[in-house]
């Protein structure tokens, strides 16, 4: 039997998102706001980006060898502007698959959290959310993480200081951010 209340739910759920994506913002906003924590910081991503990924092939051991494949993204508001989220397509040698990205800001801290969910794992979080807020345009997001079985933090960097060519990065740290290494790189560029 159906439950009439969750299914409602989950019909409005889909209308405000296809609202939400149709009502993507024009770049020129995110070029006049000064991000520095505030709802508006992801603006700049919004709408659909060809994306570049370089990836290394193995973390924390000393990895020289990159790893390069293309992707997509489409990217838009939620909870009213409050959130937002991205919708991946990542073309990996080994194999196609999606991924979704959900945002939400925190007016009474100015931060942002961000969750990431894989699809070839659709009932696991990736890792817990990563916290952190812009500053003059870079905003810097952490969390506590494991990598093969070894405590670390996790670091992504969104660079947004030219909106129109945004990049993101994500690192580790083995021990408690005296160093870091970048191990994945994305760069983007807006669909024709």
């Amino acid at each position: 039997m159906t439950n009439e209340p969750n299914r409602r739910r989950a019909m409005q759920g889909a209308a405000l998102l296809a609202a939400a994506a149709a009502s993507l913002p024009s770049t020129a906003f995110a070029m006049e706001t000064p991000m520095t924590g505030d709802a508006h910081d992801f603006d700049f991503l919004f709408g659909a980006w060809n994306v570049r990924h370089r990836y290394l092939k193995g973390r924390l051991v000393g990895s020289a060898d990159w790893i390069e494949f293309n992707g997509t993204l489409r990217a838009g508001p939620l909870l009213g502007g409050t959130g937002n989220y991205d919708d991946n397509t990542l073309e990996k040698p080994e194999g196609f698959y999606r991924a979704v990205t959900l945002r939400a800001f925190d007016p009474a801290t100015s931060t942002w959290a961000i969750w990431f969910l894989d699809g070839r794992w659709p009932h696991t979080i990736g890792m817990p959310p990563m916290i952190g807020k812009f500053e003059n345009r870079v905003g810097t997001f952490l969390c506590d993480d494991v990598n093969n079985g070894k405590p670390v933090i996790c670091r992504f960097i969104w660079n947004a200081t030219d909106p129109e060519a945004p990049t993101w990065e994500q690192a580790l740290s083995p021990d408690k951010g005296e160093t870091w290494e970048t191990n994945w790189r994305m760069t983007y560029s807006r669909m024709a």
